[in-house]
This record gives structure tokens, C-alpha cells and sequence, in this order.
């Protein structure tokens, strides 16, 4: 199925990451000249070695944007760290519920419980995109923190840069209304960290993933 055969039925990119999320194959377009799968499968697991080298940089109550099935939020709460999944998607809040983590519905850019007060938002896989824009995500990362506040964050492979790109996602015969996805890569950190009111305290490779972890700069008195 191509683009060009998209039936007049439209789709939000909520509906179907909900089907996803169910088990439906997936792909997405956009991120590159083919279609990219949506790995599904790996979201449903249990946190992996890579995942807890991840989760090790999160310090105090921990929020986790765009939660997803849960995995991170649920690794989190075994690692003893206080921790909240939040994702638009009902089917994803569900998920997470039911493996023992803790998440609600709800959009990062609106009203959060406990803003000003989280330890760490985690922005794992690839959800600096979220909104379109990662620098204004970043923004309002630095809002829900406390005062020497982090967040940690997967980033695009290097060469990506900083960018803003439309997605479809389908599913089936299904295929949803463009949504705004961001890309952040780690020559494209610093820049991106210090308008938002952050400094790059790490950038690391793990196989074939790469981490950012980033603390809020303190005001001068």
C-alpha cells in the first residue's frame, strides 16, 4: 500500500497507535524514504539491559512523557523509584496499569500533577519528538522540574540534527492524518539544551541507541 491509495476515511494518529498498542502491525511514514515498522513487540517487553542503563540516570519521583505500554514506567517502579506514565492514548494508560505501573491520560502541555517538583522526566524512545518541536518539549520539561531537575532522553542516531517532520502512521488499510513528530540528534543537543535552560551533562552510546541526560542551569542570585 502506498500513500496514493489512501481511502477517503481519516484516521488520528491516537486511534491507530491504539490498534498498535493492541498488537496490529504497523508502520510509519516519514522518518525516512521507506516505511518504517513501528517496533511494537520491543515496547510490549520487559525493560532490557539497555533500558535500565537508561533508567539508571533517573534520580527522584520520575515522569515518564509518552509512556507508552508501560515498560519504563513498570521498570521504574521495580528499581524502587517513584514513578507516573503519561500518554494521550487511552490503550497505553491501560497497558501500563495493568503491569503494576502507575499513569494517567493526559498531554504534557497541559496541567501535570506535581509540576515544579519532579526529580526527572524521561523522554525514552524517541518521544523528544512529541509535539513537533523538541525544544519547546524541553521547555515544558523544565516547567514540571524541580529547581536541579533532569531529564534523560534518547536521541536520534548522530547526522539527524534538529528537525521537524510529518508522520502518517497505518495500519492495515488504515492510515492516519499527518501529526508532527521532532528529531534530535547529538551534535544538535547543546544548542537545543540551552534554549530551553539546560546543559549536556552526558551524551553516551549503548549498542545501537544513544542517551542524553541533561540538568536544569541554575539562576544566578
Amino acid at each position: 500500500m502506498t500513500l496514493g491509495d489512501v481511502r477517503t476515511t481519516r484516521w488520528t494518529s491516537a486511534e491507530l497507535f491504539a490498534a498498535t498498542l493492541r498488537g496490529e502491525p504497523s508502520v510509519v511514514h516519514g522518518l525516512g524514504d521507506q516505511p518504517s515498522v513501528v517496533p511494537s513487540n520491543r515496547w510490549a517487553q520487559d525493560a532490557d539491559d539497555t533500558d535500565v542503563e537508561l533508567l539508571s540516570r533517573c534520580v527522584g519521583p520520575t515522569l515518564d512523557v509518552g509512556c507508552g505500554p508501560g515498560r519504563m514506567t513498570h521498570a521504574l517502579a521495580l528499581m524502587g523509584a517513584r514513578a507516573l506514565g503519561l500518554d494521550v492514548i487511552e490503550e497505553a494508560v491501560a497497558q501500563t496499569r495493568a503491569r503494576g505501573g502507575s499513569a494517567i491520560v493526559r498531554d504534557v502541555f497541559h496541567r501535570v500533577p506535581g509540576e515544579g517538583r519532579w526529580g526527572t522526566v524521561l523522554l525514552a524512545d524517541g518521544n523528544i519528538g512529541i509535539g513537533g518541536d523538541p525544544v519547546r518539549l524541553l521547555r515544558r520539561a523544565a516547567d514540571l522540574l524541580c529547581a536541579d531537575g533532569r531529564v534523560v532522553l534518547d536521541l536520534a542516531p548522530p547526522g539527524n540534527g534538529l528537525a521537524r517532520q510529518l508522520l502518517r502512521l497505518e495500519v492495515g488499510d488504515r492510515v492516519s492524518e499527518p501529526f508532527a513528530w521532532g528529531v534530535l540528534a547529538p551534535e544538535a543537543l547543546p544548542q537545543a539544551a540551552a534554549l530551553a535552560g539546560f546543559r549536556v551533562v552526558e551524551v553516551r552510546r549503548e549498542g545501537s541507541r544513544w542517551f542524553g541526560l541533561l540538568q536544569r542551569r541554575r539562576l544566578r542570585p
